[in-house]
């Protein structure tokens, strides 16, 4: 499953029943005769997409190998309110002591799940995918990952090891600046990263969404400030701002930057077309709030 053998697998569960039932289920064995069987079924109570059954089927198996367990349902298929997920029979010391385990997990793939799917219907037909993340809590990243694949999501990286990601935290300490840029009531938001070494932006790039004009712009923005100084970079940006408030279009020194001047024929884009260049400024002075042109 996702990385764990069977005996991982295993080796995790009996973890968990072990912090739940300790020595013993001091209850159940006070009450129940030892020689006690029992039938249950496993009832959705709202409407849930499905995960999780074989992993509850195993805590069950690891306290009575001779369980009997019978899905009534798929996994990934999604259950109206009052569905029988699952009937089991065994038992019945094994049944209520691995009961919480069981269900606890079950009820969180199940909602993990659920939740995937909403954004997987909310993005039908547009060709996005819906990525989990590896923000989870120690000792259930297996059963999440299941979970987000059963709900229709895609499974981004498993952990460190497996992956590239470069935050911001990382540029902060390998000595990267940056800047963050939102226009609330547009919807703009960027983030601006510069690399300076020795005196000169050796790279710049940005992420972040908004309409075509703002991320148009930051992209041949990006391009142009490579290579030059801080103050170069800074008259770069006195040229394009005052270019884009109405002042000559020095296509000669602009060279493609000379495009954005179409935006001065739509005065309420030009907050779009400006933000990267205000965020990069802020970057370079190492501002730490957001920039607006709002």
């Amino acid at each position: 499953m996702d990385g764990l053998s069977a005996s991982e697998l295993d080796d995790l569960l009996r973890r968990f029943l072990a912090e739940d039932v300790g020595p013993g289920d001091v209850t159940t064995d006070s009450i129940v005769p030892e020689d006690a069987v029992a039938a249950a079924e496993i009832v959705a109570k709202s409407e849930c997409v499905v995960s999780g059954l074989p992993i509850s089927r195993r805590v069950f198996e690891l306290l009575d190998p001779d369980l009997e367990w019978e899905d009534r349902i798929a996994t990934g298929a999604t259950a109206p309110p009052a569905t029988t997920l699952a009937r089991l029979s065994g038992r019945a010391r094994a049944i209520l002591t691995g009961e919480r385990v069981a269900l606890n997990l079950l009820q969180r793939m199940c909602g993990i799940a659920t939740a995937t799917r909403r954004y997987v219907d909310a993005v039908s037909g547009t060709g996005c995918r819906i990525l989990d993340t590896r923000k989870t809590a120690p000792g259930l990243r297996t059963f999440d990952r299941a979970a987000v694949r059963d709900g229709g999501g895609t499974n981004h990286r498993a952990g460190l090891y497996d992956m590239v990601l470069v935050k911001d935290n990382h540029r902060a300490i390998a000595g990267g600046l940056s800047g963050e840029g939102h226009n609330p009531l547009c919807g703009d938001r960027l983030t601006v990263y510069v690399r300076i070494e020795g005196g000169v932006i050796a790279d710049a790039s940005f992420q972040g969404f908004g309409c075509a004009i703002a991320t148009a712009s930051a992209s041949l923005m990006s391009e142009a400030v490579k290579g030059r100084t801080r103050a170069e970079a800074a008259e770069l940006f006195g040229a394009v701002h005052g270019m884009l408030t109405g002042g000559p279009v020095d296509s000669v020194r602009l060279g493609k930057l000379a495009a954005l001047a179409g935006v001065r024929a739509f005065p309420a884009r030009v907050k779009c077309a400006s933000l990267a260049w205000h965020t990069l400024n802020a970057a370079l002075a190492g501002g730490r709030e957001p920039v607006t042109t709002e």
